[in-house]
């Protein structure tokens, strides 16, 4: 089957230049992005931090320490400073925040994808509306700190995988991201890049923090979600992704996420 997670996107585009946004001297700069299928907005860095959601869409973030899948309706959090590449799985809106330090210093100083309340999603658009090209009337200072006191009570999603630092267990994790349903055991992926199945174990649990069994039932189930955004059924996402039945599939989804496939999305996404 075609990789699930690893898609090969083609053709790259150069990094979009916010020099001018990051240089405005208001708090917080908001802005919308649509983007097309398959498009890759090369590696950089931002001296602010990102709040970036999904209005439409699945986003893939990629970090040198580990991989982020941003379903729609959800946002990640980017601190700033951090090299990330975007990549647009599928036809892509996104309405972005830039924050300027200190105001994000109470938030994560790592990246993360978190729920959207409905209030932060009315808040994020109504500041978007405003306009990234002028600054933003004196009057949104107390919306600004709502949108901050709601980012500091939703909920942090599970939607990461880390990547090592060793070259073979690295190796392993994109040979896996680029065919998620693959059933090679630790020790013949080890056979492969050189490594016991001991040696791959040590380096998952030391590097990645996660045993190599979790590391890939986790890659599993950023695959789905992309492949559920896409609008493609249950019983095709569990086969493609070598579960034995659909329910088996909703069973670990509902497990890991706290509910099933269809009170994770809209329900005119998610069909059986």
């Amino acid at each position: 089957m075609a990789s699930a997670f690893m898609a090969r996107y083609s053709p790259k585009v150069p990094t979009i230049h916010l020099d001018e946004l990051e240089a405005k001297p208001q708090t917080i700069v908001a802005f919308a992005r649509e983007y097309p299928s398959c498009h890759l907005v090369e590696l950089h860095r931002h001296e602010r931090a990102q709040l970036i959601y999904a209005t439409q869409g699945v986003m893939r973030v990629d970090t040198p320490v580990g991989i982020w899948v941003v379903p729609p309706m959800r946002a990640i959090w980017v601190p700033p400073g951090i090299d990330h590449e975007i990549r647009a799985s599928s036809t892509l809106q996104l309405r972005t925040l830039f924050v300027r330090w200190p105001l994000q210093r109470s938030l994560p100083d790592e990246c993360c994808v978190i729920e959207v309340s409905s209030l932060l999603r009315e808040l994020i658009l109504r500041l978007v509306t405003l306009g990234a090209s002028r600054e933003l009337p004196g009057d949104t200072g107390p919306m600004i700190e709502v949108i901050f006191e709601e980012m500091r009570r939703v909920k942090v999603l599970p939607m990461h995988v880390p990547l090592p630092v060793d070259a073979r267990a690295k190796k392993v994790c994109y040979g896996i991201l680029d065919n998620p349903a693959d059933t090679r055991t630790s020790a013949q992926w080890g056979k492969s890049v050189g490594a016991s199945s001991r040696t791959l174990e040590r380096l998952f649990k030391g590097e990645a923090r996660t045993s190599f069994r979790e590391w890939r039932q986790q890659v599993r189930l950023l695959a789905a979600l992309q492949r559920l955004a896409e609008y493609t059924p249950i019983s095709v996402v569990a086969a493609d992704l070598g579960y034995s039945s659909a329910s088996a599939f909703t069973a670990m989804f509902k497990r890991t996420l706290g509910c099933p496939p269809r009170d994770f999305f809209p329900q005119e996404m998610v069909h059986e």
